[in-house]
C-alpha cells in the first residue's frame, strides 16, 4: 500500500523578539481541501499581524488549535495531507510544544523571519541566511525567486533624497513618476509591474521585475514606495497591492502635488495621493490608500474611508461620509451631509442628493434619487 504523505504547517517566527503571538483568526475545518497559497490563519503580536498560507495543496488535517489561544513559533498547526483520513502518529501530534525536531530556530540571524519550508529551501541551495531581509516574512516562493532570477542593478540617491519604488507602470504610474517628479523629494529606484519585462523603460525608470521581487529590493535599501495601481476595474488589485507592499515591509507615504493644497487642519494617512490643483478642505480626514485625483475638491470636515478614488473633476461638498473602496467619477458632485456606503460605485457626471447604501450603483449622468 502506498504510503501517504502529509507535511505539517508550522507557527512562524512573526517578531524576532517575541516567540509567541495570538491565534486571532481560522479560515479551514478540518477535513476541507486547502488549494496552495490559501490563508489558513491570522497570527497578531504586539506589533505586527501576519497571515499563514499553505505551501502545497492537500487536506486540513489534525487542527488541534483555536482561536484566541497563544501560540509559539514552530509549534504544528495543522497538516496537509493526500487524504482527509491520514492521521498523524502520537510523536507528531499537532499543538504546543510540538516544534519541529531539531528546529534551528532560535539560531537564524537577529530579525530574520522566515518560514519552516522557506528556511529548509534556502539550506538545500546554501543560501547565506544573512544576506535575507530582514523585516519581511519570507516564504518558500520568495526563496525560489532569489534562486531563480537576478534583479537587475539600480542605484540608490547620492544625495540626501530617500529612494522611492513605483508599483505598477500602467497609466497611473506613469502620472505618478511625473508627480514625484514634480516633488523633488525622493529619488525613483525603479519600477514594479507583473505585466512588464525585466529592463524595460517607463518614462525612464527601469522595471525591476514582478511583485516577487520586493523583498529582494527592500533588503537592497529601498523601503518606501507608491502604489500605483488605479483600482478603477476593480479596487481589489489596488488592496492586493497594499497588502503585497506591506508583506514586503514597505511604508506607503502620502503625496501631495505641488499644485495641490490641503489645508492644514486635513488629516491625510499613509498611501495617499493627491493629485495636481486638488483641493482638501478644512479638517477633511483621508483614509488609507485614498486617490484625490487631478481637479478634485474635498470640501471641509468630509471623512473618507480607505481606499476611496476621487476620480478627476469630482466635487464633494462639506461633512460627506465615505466608506472604504468607494469609486466616485469624474465630474460627479456630492452634496452636504451625504453618507455614501462601502464599495459604491459613482458613475461620471453623476449628482448625488441623498445616501447611497452599501455597493450601490449610480450610472453615469444621473440624479440621485431620481
Amino acid at each position: 500500500m502506498k504510503k501517504q504523505v502529509a507535511i505539517p504547517v508550522y507557527i512562524p517566527l512573526i517578531n524576532p523578539n517575541e516567540r509567541e503571538a495570538a491565534l486571532v483568526s481560522i479560515y479551514v475545518s478540518e477535513g476541507e481541501h486547502i488549494t496552495k497559497g490559501k490563508i489558513l490563519c491570522t497570527l497578531e503580536t504586539t506589533k505586527s499581524t501576519s497571515d499563514v498560507q499553505a505551501e502545497m495543496e492537500g487536506y486540513m488535517v489534525s487542527l488541534a488549535l483555536s482561536e484566541g489561544q497563544t501560540v509559539s513559533a514552530g509549534d504544528i498547526f495543522c497538516y496537509l495531507a493526500e487524504s482527509p483520513d491520514w492521521k498523524p502518529t502520537e510523536s507528531r501530534l499537532p499543538g504546543m510544544g510540538n516544534s519541529r525536531a531539531g528546529s534551528t530556530i532560535n539560531d537564524l540571524p537577529q530579525g530574520l523571519r522566515i518560514t519552516q519550508p522557506a528556511l529548509a529551501l534556502a539550506r538545500q541551495y546554501q543560501l547565506d541566511l544573512y544576506q535575507l531581509p530582514i523585516g519581511p516574512l519570507m516564504t518558500k516562493e520568495m526563496v525560489e525567486t532569489m534562486v531563480a532570477e537576478p534583479i537587475p542593478e539600480f542605484s540608490l540617491p547620492k544625495n540626501e533624497l530617500p529612494a522611492i519604488l513605483i508599483y505598477g507602470g500602467g497609466g497611473h504610474g506613469k502620472s505618478l513618476i511625473d508627480f514625484v517628479r514634480a516633488l523633488g523629494v525622493y529619488h525613483i529606484v525603479g519600477v514594479i509591474d507583473d505585466g512588464s519585462p525585466v529592463g524595460a523603460q517607463v518614462l525612464g525608470c527601469p522595471v525591476l521585475g514582478g511583485s516577487h521581487v520586493l523583498p529582494e529590493i527592500y533588503a537592497r535599501g529601498v523601503h518606501l514606495a507608491i502604489n500605483a495601481i488605479g483600482g478603477i476595474e476593480s479596487v481589489n488589485k489596488r488592496i492586493e497591492a497594499f497588502n503585497k507592499l506591506t508583506t514586503a515591509g514597505f511604508t506607503c507615504p502620502a503625496v501631495v502635488h505641488p499644485t495641490a493644497f490641503v489645508e492644514i487642519s486635513a488629516t491625510l494617512e499613509q498611501g495617499v495621493q493627491v493629485f495636481p490643483h486638488a483641493y482638501v478642505g478644512s479638517d477633511a480626514r483621508i483614509g488609507f490608500g485614498c486617490i484625490i485625483n487631478t481637479g478634485v475638491t474635498v470640501s471641509h470636515d468630509c471623512l473618507l474611508g480607505k481606499y476611496v478614488n476621487l476620480s478627476p473633476g469630482a466635487t464633494l461638498a462639506g461633512q460627506v461620509q465615505i466608506r472604504d473602496g468607494v469609486l466616485i467619477g469624474m465630474l460627479a458632485t456630492v452634496n452636504i451631509h451625504v453618507n455614501i456606503g462601502a464599495r459604491a460605485r459613482i458613475g461620471n457626471g453623476a449628482t448625488v442628493k441623498s445616501d447611497i447604501p452599501e455597493g450601490g450603483i449610480i450610472r453615469a449622468g444621473s440624479i440621485w434619487p431620481k
